[in-house]
């Protein structure tokens, strides 16, 4: 009998960070890091991004050639809550970085905005321009340790269904559910019981609980017995698994 899923994926965990991420660099031979303003990785395997027009990158990038210019694009995930270690996930996109044709960018910003719409996609074409990432390799980092994904699997994976919700979801069980957090740790290992508890991430297989103690920090997954199809069995799920099958759990937010 096959056991049930427990976990994302490593292709899932990377596309779910991305989508989370609100910070992120680039880095190439030879000059600084440089601060991204907007970032998307696209169902194609790549991803776009927006620097400043005057920027290195965009001038190595643009002086590079069809074949583009190697570099790495960095992502940071924090978490939606005041923790004492605020980066849950890094992740690391390592590819080809090219210039995005001037006559493209309008629409190549506007093809993003539909899936990503973000304000500073407004600034493109004027003090920042577009660049694109053919990524050939991923690898993504947390408390469990690092895993790469090769980039067939990342064109194949989407982000958590649950991920534009999470960070409202987890302020909310946070703030108004210590309750429900209380009961969920009681299945904790015993070591762990005795840290302040908080939600750090939630997904349609599971909650994970970070525990800050007085030896660290501490992550520990809990798995659903069964994948969350919607927001009404994502929410019975967790009522479940804290033991709780009667109290309201999540809110639809």
């Amino acid at each position: 009998m096959l056991k049930p899923t427990v976990a994302p994926s490593t292709a899932e965990r990377v596309r779910s960070a991305c989508a989370h991420a609100e910070q992120a660099v680039l880095a190439m031979p030879g000059i600084d890091p440089t601060p991204i303003s907007v970032h998307h990785v696209r169902q194609c395997g790549d991803a776009v991004i927006a620097v400043p027009t005057a920027s290195m990158a965009a001038v190595l990038a643009g002086s590079s050639g069809e074949n583009g210019a190697p570099a790495v694009l960095e992502l940071t995930d924090h978490a939606p809550l005041p923790l004492r270690e605020p980066v849950r996930a890094l992740v690391w996109l390592r590819g080809w970085v090219r210039a995005v044709p001037t006559q493209a960018l309008r629409a190549l910003a506007t093809e993003v905005a539909k899936d990503h719409p973000h304000p500073d996609l407004l600034d493109v074409g004027h003090s920042s321009t577009l660049l694109r990432v053919v990524i050939n390799s991923a690898v993504v980092a947390d408390s469990t340790g690092a895993e790469s994904v090769c980039v067939d699997e990342l064109r194949l994976a989407q982000p958590d269904p649950f991920c534009a919700l999470e960070s409202a979801w987890l302020q909310h069980m946070d703030a108004d559910h210590a309750d429900i957090i209380a009961q969920l740790a009681r299945h904790l290992p015993p070591r762990l019981q005795t840290g302040a508890v908080h939600p750090l991430a939630i997904d349609r297989y599971g909650v994970t609980l970070r525990i800050e103690g007085h030896d660290g920090d501490h992550d520990f997954r809990l798995p659903f017995n069964a994948p969350a199809d919607d927001i009404e069995s994502l929410s019975r799920a967790v009522r479940t698994l804290a033991g709780c099958p009667f109290l309201n759990g999540l809110r639809r937010i």
